[in-house]
């Protein structure tokens, strides 16, 4: 007996269950996070969010304009805020139990800032506007003839085809 497939175009099924979770809660606690007036908590984005599969525990990553300097006070801040944050998610969030949440700083996006750091340190790049020639002459070679791209295209005798006449010449 043939059974027909269901297909759910576009379904939330088109991705891992953990994968849903992590979104579900990173929206969670940056919509909680909003709501809570700490100022140590004022420039501090949650960035992602990494549960386990039996969704017992959830490591919470987070960015902030502190940088590296407010880890300690960011981590004290989230740790004094945890159980709240997992009230919020019990509350919105239809799971069967609410994971223990984790802080942790965002690396990638440290890494990220650290790298984007040493190419302002190298200077401008040009710009990509402007017209690149090829065979462009370089002004300390011994060579004194410019050697733009129309000057040598005109240098080559054109090519002559057993099957016809020449490309661009009159016929």
């Amino acid at each position: 007996m043939n059974r027909r497939r269901r297909t759910h175009g576009g379904s939330s099924r088109d991705y891992p269950r953990t994968a849903r979770v992590n979104e579900l809660l990173r929206e969670i606690i940056g919509d909680e996070l909003e709501r809570i007036d700490d100022p140590r908590l004022e420039w501090v984005s949650i960035t992602g969010i990494d549960v386990n599969p039996e969704l017992s525990t959830a490591m919470v990553f987070y960015s902030s304009l502190g940088g590296a300097e407010s880890d300690p006070t960011v981590l004290e801040a989230l740790a004094e805020r945890r159980v709240r944050l997992q009230g919020a998610i019990g509350r919105q969030a239809r799971l069967r139990r609410t994971p223990e949440l984790h802080f942790g700083p965002d690396r990638g996006v440290r890494e990220g800032i650290r790298v984007e750091a040493l190419l302002r340190e190298l200077g401008p790049f040009p710009d990509t506007d402007d017209e690149v020639v090829v065979g462009e002459h370089d002004p300390n070679a011994s060579d004194p003839e410019p050697a733009h791209a129309a000057e040598l295209a005109g240098q080559n005798p054109p090519r002559k085809d057993s099957d016809g006449p020449t490309p661009g010449s009159p016929d």
